[in-house]
């Protein structure tokens, strides 16, 4: 159970970029994300960094409540699971739909076996 939360938690770390550039989603969400990055590089800490593993903590925390904050929208743009448009893939190509088939055997092809 744990290494799916480490994958799933991964891979909403991944599509922070993407939801970053995508120029329909909020302002106020892109500075959430930037203002916790901003945080997160910055040397003044809640708790302070020298003081061992607790310096950690305080990110930790802060970036795990903006996952979970945008989990919905994070999981929209996750890389290598968004669904391809069909009118980007087969732009110009000629499509047929609606249309009903049927394969028969080939009697020569039985008659050979």
């Amino acid at each position: 159970m744990r290494f799916i939360f480490w994958r799933v938690l991964g891979k909403r770390i991944k599509a922070i970029p993407s939801f970053m550039k995508d120029k329909s989603v909020p302002i106020r969400k892109k500075l959430v994300i930037a203002f916790g990055l901003l945080y997160l590089l910055s040397p003044i800490d809640l708790i302070p960094t020298p003081i061992l593993l607790f310096g950690i903590i305080d990110d930790l925390v802060i970036w795990l409540f903006i996952i979970h904050y945008f989990k919905e929208e994070l999981d929209k743009y996750w890389i290598g699971e968004q669904h391809v448009k069909p009118e980007k893939e087969f732009a110009g190509k000629k499509i047929i739909n609606d249309v009903d088939f049927e394969v028969k055997e080939d009697p020569v092809d039985k008659k050979e076996q």
